[in-house]
């Protein structure tokens, strides 16, 4: 039987759940073994299990693979002191993953072969996603497992995941002690050399030779970086020494709980990228995230390579308020209050950079801050403070509008609307008057109403989603009543939820106004719209595209009929959503009717930019009435007159320039690490982040609801056209 001798220290991994969250700490090291194996029952969602008996034995260092030949002596990795060991629950857990995902996941589908390759991939990207430290040997070896995780996490064996992180730990040391090496020396900077910077079009060095060329190159990079923020000789490589053997002890810290949800993250991954498993550490922070408890800047971050990245600025939070933090920038140092200390924080583990960004609402934190990921460091100074639900409520304002070239006057509706939220506490105590975006947004349309508007723009282009309950219910003010999304679930059934209310509140001329961040319950309220035909879909050319449920299974509950013990939970995608004609929201999003150029458009945010993505697919489509406020003459129209306007507004034509800038940029496989092509780069960048930054400071005012920018005024513009083409089909009133 092949064996493999455990490997040392652990990785701090996040899972791509959108939540922030920390590490846990160490477990006991010991084994389970079953009187009562839980794993041979016929496991459901609702987990009604047998009971269990848990006996418990000495930690066990070595384990057992799935295929029969002996470990190479020069391929065995030396166990150093203070490994993390696999706890008593681990095995267990695996198992128990291994039944859920098969009987849970909207595919239906049992762990095989193809999982088995997909999560090895996976699991050995998160550990070197540039491919810096692992040599094309260490993949060949791993590769000859690409078949057998599946076999492994059916019967607990995680003894791939040791062997494997093992060996990343020992190239770890050898490329940090070649860093250090490297830093002793000179580097040529008027050398004419490329650092590939693309870990997909990166490949893995055949040797150490070619592994400590690639360090001398990354190092070069990083001392141009450091030399274009006013750092250089001494000041420069001290900082890179710090960061790199802060690097190599990130890694020697981690525990078994890291590792497990690592690995079997990466065999949920395989299924689509929104299935994790939460180790009893991050589900702790996951519980309290939900219950909104903690103070801060009000931003997702996500960790990428070492760099900690804005996901998404979170409406009504500190930083929205601060107006600069961008989706796609990257946060290189956090400083204290207004003169503290500015903390490199590159290759800090999301979990600590967390706890630096965090604190008391009031208080100040420093960000520096390299926007869209390049250029210059600018420092942002943010004063921390907490969501409240009316900072991030549905706004309205009436626009007097004119239509450019003509003295055409028009009273149009623009309600900002953040999210779909409703006060679940107040609802449950059916108080009256509680808060909903349903009762917002159809007190604004009362108002609109009396004040005569044409029509009404919804803009959801920030809007992420939230209760679908609501995105039900929202949807009813403005059509009389019908479905408005089906969902499919893993048992294959289906559901069609509907607004059964009859009625609307605004009946007149639609826009919904939408974004590469439109995502969830935005995307089925803006295709139920343009499903009825009862108003245009206006912004990027489609929206995010996350058409799946998640719902979390405590695995604790699943295998105790209690959670009094945290094992962990599993999110799983149980659900698909479906629009009223039977296309899938998923991976595709909701195409807009009239395309406006945007940067966001070409931000990789979305769905399809996510590993596995599940695919677009249909169902029946459920009868509806379908109304008569989307002809495809008038919006062709649109569509040219807009483009016509755009094409001669300097506003879009320097936003396209920009926009092209930035897909080159993005696109770019290697850069140049000769120091003059380096920094003419860097001031191209910088000029262009200057320029932005004068606009945003331009548009930003307090407290304003609608933004008069060239966007926004585009948008008003196809809106005025849009009535006046109804109404010339008589299917507008006019007041």
């Amino acid at each position: 039987m092949r064996r493999i001798e455990v490997a040392s220290f652990c990785h701090a991994s996040y899972h791509p759940s959108g939540v922030l969250s920390e590490r846990p700490r160490p477990s006991s090291s010991v084994d389970p073994f079953y009187q009562e194996d839980p794993l041979r029952m016929n496991i459901r969602p609702r987990f009604s299990l047998s009971s269990l008996f848990l006996v418990l034995s000495g930690s066990c260092l070595t384990f057992a693979m799935a295929n029969g030949s002996e470990v190479a002596a020069q391929d065995r990795v030396t166990n150093p002191p203070k490994m993390p060991q696999p706890a008593a629950r681990d095995g267990v857990v695996s198992r128990l993953i291994a039944r859920l995902m098969p009987n849970s996941h909207i595919s239906g589908k049992q762990l095989s072969d193809e999982n088995s390759r997909r999560a090895l991939d996976l699991f050995v990207e998160s550990f070197d996603p540039r491919k810096l430290y692992f040599l094309k040997s260490d993949i060949d070896d791993f590769n000859r497992y690409s078949t057998t995780i599946d076999d492994q996490v059916t019967v607990g064996d995680l003894s791939l995941a040791y062997y494997i992180y093992g060996r990343f730990v020992q190239r770890v040391d050898q490329r940090v002690a070649t860093a250090m090496e490297l830093l002793e020396g000179n580097f040529d900077f008027d050398r004419d050399e490329q650092l590939v910077i693309d870990g997909d079009a990166a490949k893995y060095s055949l040797n150490d030779a070619e592994a400590r060329d690639r360090w001398r190159r990354e190092i070069k990079f990083h001392l141009l970086d450091l030399k274009d923020e006013g750092k250089e000789g001494d000041e420069a490589t001290a900082q890179l020494r710090k960061r790199y053997r802060r690097y190599a002890t990130r890694w020697k810290q981690t525990t078994s709980d890291d590792l497990l949800e690592m690995f079997l993250t990466s065999v949920t991954n395989s299924y689509d990228p929104h299935s994790t498993y939460m180790s009893p550490g991050t589900l702790d922070d996951f519980s309290i995230a939900m219950r909104l408890n903690l103070d801060g800047i009000g931003a997702e971050l996500r960790e990428k390579e070492g760099m900690t990245i804005v996901s998404r600025v979170i409406t009504g939070g500190a930083a929205d308020g601060h107006g600069k933090l961008k989706p796609d920038d990257v946060i290189v140092s956090v400083g204290q209050g207004e003169a503290g200390e500015l903390v490199d924080i590159v290759e800090m583990p999301l979990k600590e950079v967390v706890k630096l960004i965090r604190g008391k609402a009031g208080t100040t934190v420093r960000l520096g801050i390299k926007p869209g990921g390049d250029g210059n460091v600018e420092i942002y100074k943010i004063v921390r403070a907490r969501v409240e639900l009316e900072d991030s409520a549905a706004q309205g304002e009436v626009i007097e509008h004119v239509m450019p070239g003509t003295n055409s006057t028009m009273k149009l509706g623009y309600i900002n609307l953040p999210s779909f939220y409703m006060d679940m506490e107040s609802a449950k105590r059916e108080e009256t008057g509680y808060r909903s975006s349903t009762r917002d947004v159809a007190r604004i349309l009362e108002d609109f109403r009396s004040q005569g508007v044409a029509g009404v723009v919804l803009d959801l282009s920030r809007n992420g989603g939230g209760s679908l309950t609501e995105a039900i219910s929202l949807t009813g003010l403005f059509i009389d009543q019908g479905p408005v999304v089906q969902v499919k679930n893993s048992d294959g059934t289906e559901q069609v939820y509907a607004d059964e209310d009859r009625g609307t509140r605004w009946n007149g001329p639609l826009v919904i106004l939408t974004s590469k961040f439109s995502a969830s319950a935005s995307e089925i309220l803006a295709g139920a719209i343009r499903d009825y035909r009862r108003g245009i879909v206006v912004g990027d050319p489609t929206t995010h595209g996350k058409g799946t449920v998640q719902t979390l299974m405590d695995i604790g509950q699943a295998l105790f009929r209690n959670n009094r013990q945290n094992y962990g939970a599993l999110k799983v995608t149980l659900q698909q959503f479906y629009l009223p004609d039977g296309e899938s929201t998923q991976l595709d999003g909701v195409p807009a009717d009239v395309i406006l150029p945007s940067l966001t458009s070409k931000m990789p945010v979305s769905e399809s930019d996510l590993e596995y993505a599940l695919a677009n697919d249909r169902v029946n489509p459920t009868g509806h009435m379908l109304y008569s406020m989307a002809p495809a003459d008038v919006v062709n129209r649109l569509r040219v007159s807009s483009q016509q306007r755009v094409s001669t507004n300097e506003e879009f034509g320097e936003l396209l320039r920009r926009v092209d800038l930035y897909v080159q940029q993005k696109d770019q496989e290697s850069i140049s690490i000769r120091e003059a092509d380096f920094m003419r780069r860097r001031a191209e960048l910088d000029a262009q982040k200057e320029e932005e930054e004068e606009e945003l400071e331009l548009d930003k005012t307090d407290d304003v609801v609608f933004r008069d920018t060239y966007y926004n005024q585009e948008v008003m513009n196809i809106t005025h056209e849009y009535v006046d083409a109804l109404r010339a089909k008589n299917l507008a009133s006019v007041d």
